[in-house]
């Protein structure tokens, strides 16, 4: 169907172009459609859109809408600013970055300063020229033989069978182009994450795809086999997703192609299930040991987890446990709510999970309470999409970042929300291979790599504009936040700050004091509901008119 408007016109044009032999009056038609085709055919084999090689010739009256939508806005519905869930002037932003265009900000911004919610950052009358863009960090502890220098941004968890072959493709490349990491996702290190050799953080989630036994448990000696490729970097547990935290998920038989059943293990064509609980482990001091054990099958990489803070006790249940086996994640990675998926019930991403700021400031309150910050390095990810975006979340305590919808946009995704339907019409979030050929792997790498130099250069300009020489200098004193029209606060004040170790030595005088005594290492119930024998014998349903509240 897609193609019938470029084959029409096609048919139409030879019709017309033979009945000139007759009568030149038919010139009229035959000019317009041999132009029409032309285009068209263009369109086909362009190398760089990929709309206009899913959708050849109609793809043109999207962008004239689009070039007309701007005025007819201005004046008739809404402003750059409102469309969600990434504004239309961000996405300009990341596509005018990684085509290597310049996106200079006419006439000042089009930001409400006034507004509550406003951030900014306080700069310096001492600045500094940028520095060199090409910011690092060393991840791993003493534990780790084989530690990894990653860039501080760097492409997040998307799974070969969410995303499809060249769009995995081309995210790798770019990431091996500019030098920095990409997440597998949970589905598997497949043939397509291998293919250019970019660097790999290989994603365990619960369903151990790439490394699981045939009834779904962890499989020691496959995932040791694996982990050895030089490729993969960094080792990441998949303990919940910011978009539909304590949710497990389903590929759908239909999607189960032989191909994707060979990356995960698994059979072809049957539902494939992803547990919403690990069968590894179950406690706090469980999941460090698992942590430990994948560091050493792999060689000494890396090895850490990702998570988004639901309950605030477990992560400093977690946080015990450090402190009681001696044992230290190489990196904990914080996923906020506001983050993506293909598809997740309405409910979860919209009130499941704490917000990225909220989340990231709290455990790196936690990790500083109970000492422990300096062992762990902490990743951020939920809409990074800017050089401000790094800026602020590392001022708020994060190491490094991940992002997955902002390199999409680098992709040219246009935020058609079809991700969960296989109709994408830039050919990313889908199997079908006639939808895939929209991604040119080669050109879509560059852009890939150019929104990713420009995002972190631009984070180079706000670093030596505050007159600091790298983001790790970026303090939450530097950050400030519009609270109402006439009230503002840094976000040293908005947020705790703990001292180093207070929670072991004084917990009674910070803000945590009663989720620190809640914390247990030994389970991820909060004492108060685990030191009681009798809560398992409460009934699961009360009679009707006997519920204390009525």
């Amino acid at each position: 169907m897609r193609f019938i408007p470029l084959v029409a016109t096609l048919v139409l044009a030879i019709v017309a172009g033979l009945l000139c032999l007759f009568s030149l009056y038919w010139l009229v038609a035959a000019v317009p459609l041999a132009i029409m085709s032309i285009l068209g055919l263009t369109d086909l084999l362009h190398a760089t859109d990929p709309l206009r090689r899913n959708y050849p010739l109609t793809v043109r009256f999207r962008y004239l809408l689009e070039w007309i939508g701007p005025f007819m806005r201005s004046y008739v519905v809404d402003s750059d600013e409102e469309s969600l869930p990434f504004p239309r002037d961000i996405r300009r932003m990341i596509y005018g970055r990684s085509l290597g265009e310049g996106e200079p900000k006419p006439f000042g911004s089009e930001l409400d300063f006034d507004k509550p919610g406003y951030t900014w950052i306080h700069h310096s009358i001492a600045a500094k020229p940028p520095a060199e863009p090409r910011f690092r960090i060393d991840i791993g502890g003493p534990r780790c033989t084989k530690p990894y220098s990653a860039s501080v941004f760097n492409i997040s968890a998307m799974s070969f069978g969410a995303i499809g072959a060249n769009a995995v493709e081309a995210l790798n490349l770019g990431a091996r182009l500019g030098d920095f990491a990409h997440d597998t996702g949970e589905g598997g290190y497949s043939p397509y994450h291998r293919k250019h050799a970019g660097d790999i953080i290989w994603e365990i989630g619960s369903g151990y795809f790439g490394c699981r036994t045939p009834d779904g448990n962890f499989d020691p000696e496959r995932f040791r086999v694996q982990a050895a490729d030089d490729q993969i970097k960094m080792i990441n547990i998949k303990l919940s997703q910011g978009a539909k935290p304590g949710h497990g998920g389903m590929l759908p038989g239909a999607k189960v192609t032989p191909e994707i059943a060979a990356t995960r293990g698994i059979e072809p064509w049957k539902d494939c299930i992803s547990p919403n609980f690990h069968s590894s482990f179950s406690t706090p001091v469980g999941l460090l040991e698992f942590t430990a054990q994948l560091r050493d099958l792999s060689g000494g990489k890396p090895a850490g987890f990702k998570l988004a803070i639901g309950h605030p006790w477990e992560f400093l249940a977690i946080c015990k446990a450090m402190l009681k086996t001696g044992i230290y994640p190489d990196f904990i990675i914080i996923d906020g709510g506001e983050g993506g998926t293909g598809a997740a019930p309405h409910e979860l991403p919209d009130h499941v999970g704490m917000p990225l700021i909220d989340a990231l400031t709290f455990a790196h309150a936690a990790l500083c309470g109970t000492g422990l910050r300096d062992h762990v390095m902490l990743g951020a990810s939920g809409k990074i999409v800017s050089g401000f975006s790094l800026a602020r979340v590392m001022a708020l305590g994060a190491d490094f970042c991940m992002a997955a919808r902002s390199f999409m946009f680098s992709l040219g995704c246009v935020q058609s929300m079809r991700c969960h339907a296989g109709t994408c019409p830039t050919g990313i979030t889908t199997q079908d291979p006639l939808r895939q050929r929209a991604i040119v792997v080669p050109t879509h790498a560059e852009r890939v790599h150019n929104f990713h130099a420009a995002t972190v250069a631009k984070l180079a300009e706000i670093v030596g504009a505050a007159g600091l020489d790298h983001p790790d200098e970026l303090r939450p004193e530097h950050l400030y936040m519009r609270l109402t029209p006439n009230e503002i606060r840094s976000a040293a004040d908005l947020y705790p700050q703990l001292k180093a170790g207070v929670l072991l030595s004084t917990p009674e005088e910070t803000p945590f004091a009663a989720l620190w005594e809640l914390a247990d290492p030994d389970r991820f119930a909060p004492k108060s509901i685990a030191e009681r024998p009798d809560i398992s014998e409460r009934p699961v349903r009360a009679t009707v008119g006997t519920h204390p509240r009525g």
